[in-house]
């Protein structure tokens, strides 16, 4: 199979093709594989990690922010069905979703620039679990995709539940324009190797995989300003050299950081002037940076 809609070269096994994910030929659809939505957006970003409590959506809700704050139109999409944080973490976790015509949803707008869809807009209440199986997560995604008014977006980050199921999968096949994953991973080798099977996670899917950032690396000291290795330094980076991926930097812990989310506050907000602040900040700036830089590669 191509990617380039054309059937010149397709030999019909879309299921064992590499790049069945970015393609959608006609045949496509009779492999039994799901063909591409139809989106106005140019980039699309997914936000993966092999384990959960690595700070995945953290830096997701981070990277929407900073890429609206540079005035790029940008969605996020909450993908975690079972867990949908994005709405707590901006602060919007009390508004819902509406349609304007009975099948259109209008994504809730933080600001003008940045808009966003959640599970959670549709809970009758926070505590509210998702009892779904496959089949209906995959519909619920393909609606976040199809049926919100996104208009048209520079970059659509995309929040995605950890591990290489049903939802990672649905994503890689239906979202249009996908530019790549950022893994995200805490230093200690459990988390590591989990990181590790979400990069050929999507290798395999011929997919871009735009880097590894090394999340909860070291705590700076308030007191004295030393770098404490809790979870250790250097996995992140240790595992990108082995797997030939880009490392796109570290962020240590930061209580800050914490807070934000807490809050609903994002920390791409926050510049106190404390040197703790500064020094979270010139990680941070450094991580967004090498995403942007790897999309235009």
């Amino acid at each position: 199979m191509t990617d380039n809609n054309s059937n010149s070269e397709c030999d019909g096994n879309c299921k064992g093709c590499a790049s069945a994910t970015s393609c959608n030929d006609s045949q496509k659809a009779a492999s039994g594989m799901q063909q591409k939505v139809e989106m106005n957006v140019k980039n699309v970003i997914l936000v993966l990690s092999g384990k959960g409590g690595v700070g995945k959506s953290t830096v997701a809700v981070n990277l929407a922010m900073a890429l609206s704050n540079k005035g790029y139109k940008t969605g996020i999409a909450d993908a975690d069905i079972h867990g949908p944080n994005i709405p707590k973490m901006l602060g919007i976790e009390d508004e819902k979703l509406n349609s304007y015509d009975g099948k259109h949803i209008e994504p809730v707008m933080l600001t003008g620039k940045l808009g966003v869809v959640s599970m959670a807009f549709l809970l009758p209440d926070k505590s509210s679990p998702i009892i779904w199986r496959g089949s209906m997560k995959n519909t619920a995604i393909r609606q976040f995709l199809e049926d919100v008014n996104w208009g048209d977006l520079d970059y659509l980050v995309v929040d995605l539940p950890p591990g290489t199921g049903d939802e990672a999968l649905s994503i890689a096949q239906l979202a249009p324009n996908i530019a790549g994953a950022v893994i995200v991973t805490t230093p200690q080798e459990v988390a590591i190797l989990d990181s590790t099977k979400s990069v050929k996670f999507i290798e395999k899917l011929g997919l871009k995989v735009l880097g590894i950032i090394e999340n909860m690396s070291g705590l700076i000291c308030p007191h004295c300003g030393d770098t404490i290795d809790i979870f250790g330094i250097g996995g992140g980076k240790k595992a990108a050299d082995e797997l030939s991926v880009p490392y796109l930097g570290r962020i240590p812990i930061d209580p800050d950081m914490r807070k934000a989310g807490d809050e609903g506050k994002p920390f791409i907000m926050r510049r106190d002037g404390t040197e703790q602040n500064k020094e979270t900040w010139k990680h941070v700036d450094e991580v967004m940076e090498n995403i942007l830089l790897q999309i235009n590669n």
